[in-house]
């Protein structure tokens, strides 16, 4: 009986271990560019998607009773083909480097595919899949000294509710009980929440190989969502999976995101409107109350619970698209609090924006190369440099609105913080 029970405690123990070893990342390696590999994100011992040599894609889909299945490769979708074994076959056009979303079609209803894990994105549940990059190493798992990603929750009195964080502390916060650290706050896009920078960003671990070689200084993140909504106000409206929102080019607040080269639609978030300014989209909640909710709630909570540096030198925000909007919003109305200010694929700043220049340590822009208003970030830097304001410009080459922008972005503009 002893044996029995200590048998299943073992199998429970182990069971255990899979499943946290499974939510962790993947390991997505640059050294498999240029091989065909199983994707990273797939479900153990699945073989299909499968990343070909040149950087296709090759999908599998069992749905023998469909009349119509269709794979949708970051809102693109694509005609499946029916075997006489009820699977149905695609293998797309080369694909742009990093990590793209995915999902299936069936019968017109949107479903998930059940080879892969599953990520937010586009307002709802997505498949992923990843194309090595040949220099993407900064991003790699490496044997380098670890940050950890702790899970927080805080009460906001702003909102009336308790809010869900994911905090990065780096490599030597345990260790150096005594030391404190600036702090940046990363800001998702729309249709996405606090998980993405980690799941697809890879922030902790493109921050600890920055670290490791002494490229930058360590600091905290802090990565929460933008919807932040008083009591009383209205809920946005739900919308169908995959369906734009109202002045989107694309769902989530990624647009462009097709074949190589696609290029967004008007008014997608993220995109400059005329003179280099983002619109602001519907999204049923607001930035002013997200402000709120930081100055009072949010960072008051990070500055007593974590052994950080207060001041706003070292205090930085930057956001992805809606949430480099967020970060504009935030930050300019709030100078006293930032200190740095990053803006990716979301706009720029002009120096008529900001109200005291003394107290802008760095404005950083960028976009990836596909992208429109790629074109206006060194203009916009060059505006700022001359009006005395540190800016400083980043295009990624060969990339669209997606997250390999995100992660160089974040690889360029972390080198530049608290120094």
């Amino acid at each position: 009986m002893k044996k029995t029970l200590s048998l299943i405690l073992l199998i429970l123990i182990s069971a255990s271990s899979i499943s946290l070893a499974q939510t962790g990342q993947p390991l997505v390696s640059s050294k498999l560019a240029g091989t065909q590999h199983i994707n990273p994100y797939n479900v153990y011992g699945v073989p299909f998607p499968r990343i070909e040599a040149d950087n296709r894609v090759t999908f599998r889909f069992t749905a023998p009773y469909a009349e119509k299945v269709q794979v949708s490769i970051n809102n693109v979708a694509n005609d499946m083909v029916k075997g006489s074994d009820g699977v149905w076959t695609y293998t797309s056009e080369p694909q742009d480097l990093g990590y793209h979303n995915y999902w299936m079609i069936v019968d017109g209803a949107v479903v998930l595919d059940p080879a892969t894990d599953g990520f937010i994105g586009y307002s709802h549940m997505c498949n992923g899949f990843e194309i090595p990059d040949p220099n993407g190493g900064f991003y790699d798992l490496k044997d380098v000294p670890h940050g950890n990603v702790q899970i927080e929750n805080y009460y906001s009195t702003v909102t009336e509710s308790w809010r869900h964080i994911y905090v990065y502390t780096p490599p030597d916060y345990e260790k150096n009980t005594s030391a404190r650290y600036p702090v940046l706050y990363l800001q998702h896009g729309g249709g996405e929440d606090q998980r993405v920078w980690i799941e697809m960003g890879r922030t902790n671990l493109i921050l600890d190989n920055l670290i490791a070689e002494g490229k930058a200084k360590p600091f905290i993140v802090v990565m929460e969502t933008s919807a932040a909504r008083k009591p009383g106000e209205p809920i946005p409206q739900m919308r169908a999976p995959g369906a734009p929102a109202p002045g989107q080019g694309a769902p989530g607040g990624q647009p462009g995101q097709g074949a190589p080269g696609a290029q967004p639609g008007p008014g997608a978030p993220g995109q400059g409107a005329p003179g280099g300014q983002a619109a602001r989209p519907r999204m049923g909640f607001s930035f002013d109350t997200y402000a709120e909710l930081m100055i009072k709630d949010m960072i008051p909570y990070i500055d007593k619970n974590f052994r950080t540096l207060s001041d706003q030198a070292n205090r930085a925000m930057s956001g992805l698209s809606m949430g480099a909007m967020c970060t504009k919003a935030v930050t300019l109305a709030h100078l006293d609090t930032f200190g740095y200010i990053g803006l990716f694929s979301g706009g720029t700043i002009a120096p008529a924006e900001i109200t005291d220049k003394s107290k802008v340590k760095l404005v950083f822009m960028s976009y990836g190369s596909r992208e429109r208003g790629s074109e206006s970030v060194k203009n916009a830097a060059d505006a700022l440099n001359q009006a005395g304001i540190k800016g400083v410009s980043y295009v990624s080459p060969l990339t669209a609105h997606e997250f390999q922008s995100w992660r160089r972005s974040l690889k360029e503009y972390a080198q530049l913080l608290f120094k």
